[in-house]
């Protein structure tokens, strides 16, 4: 009988990210030292406050170093600092991707 809890869907997410990764292989540079201390000196240097919405989003994930010139996959925008900039993580999943969704940026 299956799982009434969804327990595959750790899974299915898994899967997801290595679909991703698999088709954009510069995600994986999220995952680099490099990146994290790269991401850590835009925030801290923002004060952890978001230029939008200029809430202090202090706390694991609340954060983020965001890409004001979509990169898609050119190493030269995504390592750039100059290019980086603090949001709160409600204004970069919300606003800002729907932004990039209709093309607004870059």
């Amino acid at each position: 009988m299956p799982s009434r809890f969804g327990s595959t869907d750790g899974a299915a997410q898994k899967s997801r990210t290595v679909q991703r990764r698999e088709s954009k292989p510069w995600r994986a540079w999220y995952s680099t030292a490099r990146w994290q201390k790269l991401s850590l000196k835009v925030r801290v240097a923002a004060n952890f406050t978001c230029v939008r919405c200029h809430r202090l989003a202090i706390g694991k994930g609340q954060s983020i170093a965001d890409h004001k010139i979509p990169h898609r996959g050119d190493a030269a925008l995504f390592w750039d600092e100059g290019n980086l900039q603090c949001l709160c993580k409600a204004c970069h999943d919300g606003a800002k991707q729907r932004e990039e969704s209709a093309g607004l940026h870059g």
